[in-house]
């Protein structure tokens, strides 16, 4: 089997990343390749792939939209895109590497680095500078509701936290980590740019951009200030960086040469020439913004709130965002309220619309759908994702709706977020003016989206197959029963006892060859009324083995068979308490036995899905320990249930 390793990442961490990777597993379960994927989420690098892992590989695709080291890799085949081709376009990626499509690393990690620059350089630098600075403003944020929450004391003036409490100190901490939000973006892109070396000058750029006295003005320059001093920083280090020097002196001009004068250039430069023309035009925004009535903040809602829906947490999410976080160190609060209603408003929306109306969502979908309404609570728009990126047409516009009516509805009634962070959870927190408001605009919001998205969404139409093997129509109201021509066609499973009733569990197999014991799992299937002609599947069977043993090791055997006497899909699963030679890859007996039986004309689908099902669960030693103990019939499938 061929193998394929991958990085996955995107600026924030928290979904994106994870939902690359599980579509990259997927499709290469599907195209019967392994692949082993590095996720480098906002907890770190998970799963990191080993110098085997990486010489045993065809190749590597490189899903992400930050930066990735691929000094690693140097030699190796690779396809490079941004992490949302992760999530959509999973078997076009591996398939590339298949067809020897990608390009090879070669030279040094620099030139890699300086092509990747060519690729696409604003988007990169910036969303790595997002990925760093959003955890700060997280906590930020968070330690600040908590404080107003918890500490608060209601005044003419709104909440105020006494300054003799230990709230205040809480809110002291929360307002120092969110005065880390533009040095922390500035020094990321920086660093994006020209490596270490632009760390500490971006950092200064960005804390000298973020304090106006730097250049005598009292507004500063804010994240548009920030974002300047991060791309200076990065480009005036890199410059420095490919000056020539003697040898004696090329050790230190990481350390001090590059950091020193880059820092100095930047410093300066914003003190006397950047500074003051970006923060005038920054307060100007904040006065006009502060100063829109009626008409104009409808129009600055809806603004809002179709970009923080229209890419569920990707790059024009992560603008409105800033926008409205940058806003609250300028005291306008109205902004980050209408940002924060729209934020919650997709994953709740879809959550609710699964509930409401479970005829228009596919099973996966609909537990989907509790994830996504739970995420929703907490601000995370990325739970949406799942939904719009089955049906983009007609998903992203029903969300899309609702967030924008959320962001009117929020900054006509002058809800106000003091946090840079949206959904519900600020609200319970304490840091939300005008709650009840905040709390109305969400719920509207989100039932719109539902409303919109089972309005124009069409029925599912399946036949399910519950754990008795009885075949079950699941037809919408109006629509004729299906003909048992299209029965097999329509067959929909979502978990292994789908596929396995009871009668089709064997708690001890007793036969001494592995052919013996296919005979006794053939005749459990045929007498569950599962297959036609038992000689003949049986030889489907062993052509199978033929190609090579279907014993995967650690005691797990899967033999499967596609053949036209199959009537449905079926799995039957036994268990051979000393075990069978099935000519296994690590030279293990099975003792864990599945045979999967799919009718011919499911073969590209049913049996693909099956073997992913289980490949994945029987990974988990634990699990398989305990199957192997299973007494009887009861105890088995109550396991199986878990697949």
């Amino acid at each position: 089997m061929k193998k394929i390793v991958a990085i996955t990442a995107c600026p924030v961490g928290i979904a994106h990343t994870y939902m690359a990777a599980e579509n990259l597993q997927k499709a290469a379960a599907q195209l019967g390749v392994e692949i082993k994927v590095e996720t480098q989420g906002s907890v770190g690098a998970e799963n990191i792939l080993t110098d085997t892992d990486i010489k045993e590989a065809e190749g590597v695709i490189f899903a992400a939209d930050k930066n990735v080291d691929k000094s690693r890799f140097q030699g190796k085949q690779y396809v490079e895109t941004g992490v949302q081709d992760g999530i959509h376009k999973p078997e076009q990626l591996i398939q590339n590497i298949l067809d020897n499509k990608g390009e090879t690393l070669s030279g040094s990690a620099e030139k890699q680095d300086e092509k990747k620059k060519k690729e696409n350089p604003i988007y990169r630098h910036l969303m790595n500078g997002v990925s760093f600075m959003i955890p700060f403003i997280v906590v930020g944020g968070l330690l600040i509701a908590i404080s107003l929450s918890l500490g608060g004391v209601p005044s003419a003036e709104g909440l105020i936290i006494p300054e003799d409490s230990i709230w205040s100190t809480i809110e002291a901490i929360g307002a120092g980590s969110f005065a880390f939000m533009v040095p922390i973006l500035a020094g990321f892109i920086a660093m994006s740019i020209a490596d270490r070396p632009g760390l500490a000058p971006g950092m200064i750029g960005g804390y000298i951009a973020a304090n106006g006295s730097f250049y005598g003005s009292e507004a500063a320059a804010g994240f548009i200030g920030g974002i300047i001093a991060g791309f200076l920083a990065g480009y005036v280090a890199l410059w420095i960086k490919k000056w020539k020097v003697p040898r004696a002196i090329q050790p230190i001009m990481p350390i001090i040469i590059i950091p020193v004068l880059a820092s100095l250039i930047v410093g300066l430069a914003f003190s006397f020439l950047i500074g003051a023309p970006v923060a005038a035009v920054f307060e100007s925004l904040t006065t006009w913004l502060a100063g829109m009535e009626g008409s104009s903040t409808v129009l600055l809602a809806l603004i809002l709130g179709a970009m923080i829906s229209f890419d569920m947490g990707g790059p024009v999410n992560k603008v409105a965002f800033l926008f409205g976080a940058a806003m609250i160190t300028e005291g306008n609060f109205a902004i980050m309220g209408a940002v924060a209603a729209a934020i919650a408003v997709p994953p709740i929306g879809l959550g609710i619309a699964t509930f409401m109306n479970k005829k228009k969502f596919e099973q996966p979908e609909i537990e989907a759908g509790k994830a996504s309404f739970t995420m929703g609570l907490f601000g995370i728009t990325e739970g949406a994702i799942p939904f719009a990126a089955k049906d983009p047409l007609r998903v992203i516009p029903s969300i899309m709706i609702g967030s924008m009516a959320a962001a009117v509805i929020a900054m006509q009634s002058g809800v106000g977020d003091q946090v840079a962070h949206g959904g519900p959870i600020v609200g319970v927190l304490g840091a939300v003016t005008n709650v009840t408001m905040f709390f109305i605009a969400i719920l509207v919001g989100s039932l719109i989206t539902a409303f919109i998205v089972n309005l124009i969404k069409r029925d599912v139409t399946a036949v399910a197959v519950p754990a008795g093997g009885v075949e079950e129509p699941l037809v919408s109201s109006g629509d004729a029963s299906p003909s048992p021509e299209s029965s097999q066609q329509e067959t929909t499973f979502n978990k292994l006892t789908d596929l396995v009733s009871r009668d089709l569990i064997i708690p001890e197999l007793t036969a001494d060859s592995r052919e013996d014991v296919m005979d006794e799992m053939i005749r459990t299937l045929s007498g569950n009324d599962v297959l036609t002609d038992n000689k003949a599947f049986k030889q489907v069977i062993l052509d199978r083995e033929a190609q090579g043993s279907t014993g995967l090791g650690m005691n797990v055997a899967i033999p499967h068979g596609k053949a036209d006497v199959v009537k449905k899909p079926a799995v039957a699963f036994g268990i051979h308490r000393q075990g069978v030679d099935w000519n296994s890859m690590d030279g293990t007996n099975a003792k864990l036995i599945f045979m999967i039986a799919v009718p011919e004309e499911r073969a590209g689908d049913d049996h693909l899905r099956i073997l992913q099902m289980l490949s994945r669960k029987l990974m988990d030693e634990e699990f398989r320990e305990k199957l192997i103990q299973a007494e009887n019939k009861q105890q088995i499938y109550k396991l199986l249930d878990e697949i």
